[in-house]
Order: C-alpha cells, then structure tokens, then sequence
C-alpha cells in the first residue's frame, strides 16, 4: 500500500506539468491579453489612438510578454516550486492571498454540498433497489431526473424570484417566461397564474453569505444567518447530482443483493435491514466512491454559476472575474489548485476502496 500510494503522488508531478503547460499555452495565446487591456485604458485615458513603441514595449515588460512563451511558463513554474503564485494583474496582490481569502467560503459550500448528495442520495438509492420496479421507484425515479434535466442557474433565478421576495426586476420574470417556454410550459395557463400572481415569500436573503453587520453577533447567532444564506446556493450545487448518485448506488445494491453470501444472510434469519445495511450497503458504495475523486474539482467549477449568480465572494467568483479581466496569474493559480485537487481526489478515491472492500489491496 506504501509503496502504491509512494508511486501514484510521484506521478503527480508529470502529470501536473502536463495539464499546467497546456493551460498556460492556451491561456498566454486567447485575444484580449492585460498587455492589450491595458493599452486600451491607456488609450482612452491619454484621449489618443496613437501610443509609442516604448509605452508598449514597457507594458509588455511589466506583464512578462517580452519574452517567449516557454520562457514565461519556466519563469511561472520556477515561482511555483517556490509556492509563489504571482502577483494579480489587476490589482497587484499576491494571487495566494486571494485564493485564501476566498478559499474558506468555497470549501464551506462545496463540503456541504457533497455532504448533502450523499445523504439524500445514498438512502433514495438503496431505497429504489430494495423496491425495484414499484410505483415508488418509478416516481423517484421520474422526480430525480427531471431535477437533473433543470439548468442550475434557471433554478437559481426561480429561486431568487419566488423566495427572495422577488427583484422588482421585470428582465427577471421574463428569464423566468422564457425559462419555462424552453422545457414546453409556456403556453400553460397555470405558469401563466403562477408568474403573475403567485406571492414571492421573503424567506431567504438574495445575496451575500452574512447579513451586515453580522461580524459583531454572538456565534450562535451568526452560524445560524451563514447558514440560513446558505440554503439556496446548496440546494443549486447538489440537486442535479441527485439523480447520478442515486442511481449508481441503486445499480451497486441491485447488483450486490444477487451475490450468494446476501441470499446465505436472509437463509441465516437476518433481519432485511440487517441485511442490506451491514452486509449489502458496503459493498454497493464501490460505484459512489468512484465519483467522488471528480466531484471534488468539479464542485468548485460547478459553483462559478452559481456564486456569481448569489454574489458569494468564493473561488467560483474570482475565477469568473479574473478571466473576465484577463487575470492570468489568478487564473492559472486556480487552475493548478483545482489539478492537484482532482488528483488528491483519485488517490483519495483509491484509498476508499481498500476499506469498502478488504478484497481490494494495492502491491
């Protein structure tokens, strides 16, 4: 297991240069770089169309585009080792320090979120494979894969219009019109009733994840308005996984009561719940495990939408704001945590087998 665990994070570093060169690559060659941003400001702040050669050659000089693109990857891989991400283009703080300024925030919601897919998904699965083709599989079933079939940021839209108190925005109601026109609902007469005169209750707040003001309340307190924020964005991050999960665990446990020794327990006289709880449901987690090494990175690209969309200061926000303002160093310092995340998360995975299943062993 030493010795298996030893090789997979030396091959980290490989693969870590791999995908890390061909972000950079593809990120130094997108149009729009800050060399080009910031002449474009120059330009209009100078009032002139015309900007000299030296202006252009410090600019590039300042932003490290003076010299070939291999160079410049050298030169970031080198400060990296170092664990010196850079500085942002933007407003020249350390790119470090801004990913762990928003780093806890991100954590907090991915963490619950994929605490929250496996506690709902998990039971619903087990449940529709102990009550196979029965009306109550068929209706989980049906009400899971329409949750999957719904698009994160419409459903956050609802959400915020319904029980937000609604915006006072009619661009908003006409999203939500159209939103319901493209899954065939729009000429409905009750989507009609229900976008006219439906009472938006004003039950969760519409951004942010504290109520001002909140920094100076007992602790208590502010746990329950942080999670009371909360509610929304998690229930955007996790529905859609429901289906998936619930499903991959229905197939495992559906596969694992055929085995031998599960029909052995029931001619022993165990209970059913003994059965399938402690001798089924640890062997059906194989298929939930194998997941979870790519849920991990892709809550964080997953909550780009949504924590935009709630205005949640996370890592999803200042991704989306550093590639609107061309901030590669922020960008690519994302990027290389969100690799050695993926990663940490394959290996977390592999570990996981070995105690779901002691049949499994890495030599």
């Amino acid at each position: 297991m030493t010795a298996y665990l030893l090789r997979r994070f030396l091959l980290i570093i490989p693969t870590f240069i791999g995908i890390s060169l061909v972000t950079f690559v593809v990120l130094q060659l997108t149009p729009g770089n800050p060399v080009f941003q910031r002449l474009q400001k120059m330009r209009g702040a100078m009032g002139t169309e015309n900007i000299s050669p030296e202006i252009i050659e410090q600019t590039k000089k300042l932003y490290g585009f003076d010299k070939p693109i291999h160079i410049r990857y050298a030169v970031w891989m080198s400060k990296l080792i170092r664990l010196d991400f850079g500085d942002s283009y933007r407003d020249n703080r350390p790119v470090l320090t801004k990913i762990a300024e928003r780093l806890p925030v991100t954590l907090q919601l991915n963490v619950l979120a994929l605490l929250l897919m496996y506690a709902i998904s998990i039971p619903l699965g087990v449940f529709s494979a102990t009550h196979q083709h029965t009306r109550r599989d068929g209706f989980i079933t049906f009400i899971l894969f329409i949750l999957y079939s719904l698009p994160s940021f419409w459903v956050a839209m609802l959400l915020m219009y319904f029980f937000c108190g609604g915006s006072g925005s009619d661009s908003l109601h006409d999203l939500c019109a159209r939103g319901f026109a493209a899954v065939g609902l729009g000429g409905a007469a009750w989507v009609q009733w229900l976008l006219e005169h439906v009472l938006h209750f004003r039950w969760f707040p519409i951004y942010g994840v504290n109520t001002d003001g909140a920094a100076d309340w007992p602790l208590h307190r502010w746990l329950l308005d942080r999670a009371w924020h909360y509610v929304l964005p998690l229930f955007c991050l996790s529905y859609s996984s429901f289906a998936i999960m619930s499903r991959y665990a229905r197939a495992g446990m559906i596969e694992v009561v055929r085995q031998d020794y599960i029909r052995t327990a029931r001619a022993y006289g165990f209970p059913e719940r003994t059965v399938i709880y402690r001798y089924a449901l640890r062997n059906s987690l194989i298929p939930i495990i194998t997941i979870l090494g790519a849920l991990l990175p892709g809550l964080i690209g997953g909550s780009v939408i949504i924590e935009s969309i709630f205005s949640i200061p996370g890592m999803g926000l200042l991704f989306y704001e550093s590639i609107m303002g061309r901030d590669y160093s922020v960008v690519m310092g994302l990027f290389a945590f969100t690799a050695l995340l993926t990663m940490c998360g394959m290996i977390l995975s592999d570990i996981l087998y070995a105690f779901v299943d002691p049949r499994i062993t890495f030599k």
